[in-house]
C-alpha cells in the first residue's frame, strides 16, 4: 500500500468517509481533506462500510468515489502509520474493492495508495490538471495495494517502471494518452463527469454489468478456455433472468427497461 501521506497529524476520526445516494447512484467522499484525504484506520474502515452498503443496497447500482478539497487521496498516512502500523481493514480493502462498478473522480492528485484506491475503479475520470504518482520508495515502502498488479495491464511496462522505481508523477495527460482514464475533464469537472458515467452505468441491465465486470477481473491469469467456460456459466444465468427477458420485451415495445436485478 502507497504513501505520500501528509504533513499535517490527523485531526478528528468521525466522518473519515461519507456516502450519499443519490439515486442508484452511491456517493463515497474521502473527507480528511485537511490531511489531504490521507488513509488512516478510519478511512479505511469508512471505505469497508461503504463499499458493503453498495453491494448489499439492491436500490444501489453504481459506485462514484472522490475526494473532499482539492486532492482525491494522497495515499498512507504516514504519521498514523509511525504510531499504529497498517490501517485496519486496508489488506482486505485492496485486495476486493467493491462487487458493483466503480467510478473514481480524481482531483488534485491520487498518489500512492490514493493511486491504488483509484484503480479500484471501473471507470477513472480524471481532470486535467490532475497527478498520479507511486511514491512509496521514496517513504522505505513500495507499492503494495495494487499498483505493481493493475498498473500493468493499462501502461506500458517502461511507464510503470519510471513511477514505482522513482516515485515521479505522471500527468493526466500522459495517463490519458496510455489508456489509463475514460475521461479527462477541466479543472473542478471531474465529479459531474463521473457523475454522467455512473448514471449511463445504472441505467443498464444489473446482472449483466456484473457478469460484465466478473468476466473483466478474471480475465489475467486464465487461459482461453478457462475463460470460456467462466464466461458461459454467466451465460447461462444472465441470458437466462428476468431482466434478459424484460430487456427483450421493452426493445419490442419501444420503452425503458425497469430492471429488477434477477
Amino acid at each position: 500500500m502507497g504513501a505520500e501521506g501528509s504533513e499535517e497529524a490527523p485531526t478528528g476520526t468521525e466522518g473519515a468517509v461519507l456516502t450519499a445516494a443519490e439515486g442508484p447512484v452511491l456517493v463515497i467522499t474521502l473527507n480528511r481533506p485537511e490531511v489531504r484525504n490521507a488513509i488512516d484506520s478510519d478511512v479505511s474502515r469508512g471505505l469497508l462500510a461503504a463499499f458493503e452498503r453498495l453491494d448489499t443496497d439492491d436500490d444501489l447500482r453504481v459506485g462514484l468515489l472522490t475526494g473532499a478539497g482539492d486532492t482525491f487521496c494522497a495515499g498512507l498516512d504516514l504519521r498514523h502509520f509511525a504510531r499504529h502500523g497498517m490501517p485496519k481493514g486496508a489488506t482486505r480493502l485492496f485486495h476486493h474493492g467493491c462487487r458493483k462498478p466503480l467510478v473514481a473522480a480524481v482531483e488534485g492528485g491520487a498518489l500512492g495508495g490514493g493511486l491504488e484506491l483509484a484503480l479500484l475503479a471501473d471507470l477513472l475520470v480524471a481532470a486535467s490538471d490532475a497527478t498520479f504518482a507511486s511514491p512509496e520508495v521514496r517513504h522505505g515502502l513500495f507499492p503494495g495495494g495494487g499498483a505493481l498488479l493493475r498498473l500493468p495491464r493499462t501502461l506500458p511496462l517502461s511507464l510503470v517502471n519510471r513511477m514505482v522505481l522513482t516515485g515521479e508523477p505522471v500527468t493526466a495527460e500522459e495517463a490519458d494518452r496510455h489508456g489509463l482514464l475514460a475521461a479527462v475533464t477541466d479543472p473542478g469537472g471531474a465529479l459531474a463527469a463521473a457523475m454522467e458515467l455512473a448514471t449511463a452505468v445504472a441505467r443498464s441491465a444489473p446482472l449483466g454489468v456484473q457478469a460484465v465486470k466478473q468476466v473483466l477481473r478474471e480475465t489475467p491469469g486464465l487461459t482461453d478456455d478457462e475463460l470460456w467456460a467462466r464466461q458461459d456459466a454467466l451465460v447461462l444465468e444472465v441470458f437466462g433472468s428476468d431482466d434478459a427477458k424484460e430487456g427483450a420485451r421493452a426493445f419490442a415495445e419501444r420503452r425503458p427497461p425497469e430492471w429488477q436485478g434477477r
